[in-house]
């Protein structure tokens, strides 16, 4: 197996790093040969028994975008509404998407009952192709961070919504919606550290069994 250089495994730690959550956005557009050899990340990335079961849609059309903001601001009064005091105060100062700014809109699903791979590894455990998408996902985040764009997962979404409003065939399971483009900025810390809603790990808890 090929081996890397101190100075790349020092670049890629970097870049996972600087992975970021984004949600603001600067309205210019991204060129569509770059975000093509972003999306050419998925060609590279795992999946369950070769199956390859990531769909992506680009949300493009003035209705298919309305629609799923509307989804978004109305998953997120519900979400709002299950938090109190302290909590509830910072949850609705955080801004948790750029659906109305990111200039390029994805919405990511898992072809459930895809033929390609004949079902291997993913008969005991069919959610492995969801864990594959995942993967997939991750690879274009960091494709897409290393050519300086942000990339931002909308999760506080009504997914059955979302497939109705794109009109998705019934076996495609949502993954997750994403909003990429150019950040304003890039904080070298989440944005949910800085506001105390959360703190990072400083080791992993392995276990041993």
């Amino acid at each position: 197996m090929h081996a890397f250089s101190d100075e790349f495994q020092s670049d890629l730690e970097t870049l996972m790093r600087w992975r970021r959550d984004v949600r603001r956005f600067r309205p210019d557009p991204v060129d569509e040969v770059l975000l093509n050899e972003c999306l050419d990340a998925f060609l590279m990335a795992p999946s369950v028994g070769l199956s390859e079961p990531w769909r992506v849609i680009r949300v493009e059309s003035d209705a298919a975008r309305a629609a799923a903001l509307a989804n978004y601001q109305a998953a997120n009064m519900t979400a709002l509404a299950g938090y109190s005091g302290e909590k509830a105060k910072i949850y609705a100062g955080l801004k948790l998407s750029g659906m109305q700014d990111a200039p390029v809109q994805l919405a990511i699903f898992c072809d459930e009952t895809t033929e390609k791979g004949s079902g291997l590894g993913s008969g005991t455990m069919p959610e492995m192709r969801r864990y594959s998408v995942v993967s997939a996902i991750m690879l274009f985040w960091l494709a897409a961070r290393a050519r300086g764009l942000g990339l931002g997962w909308v999760s506080i979404l009504d997914p059955e919504q979302i497939c109705r409003d794109l009109d998705v065939p019934a076996n495609y399971s949502l993954v997750g919606y994403f909003c990429l483009g150019w950040p304003e900025d890039v904080a070298e810390s989440p944005e949910l550290e800085g506001t105390g809603w959360e703190a990072r790990r400083g080791n992993l808890p392995l276990e041993v069994r």
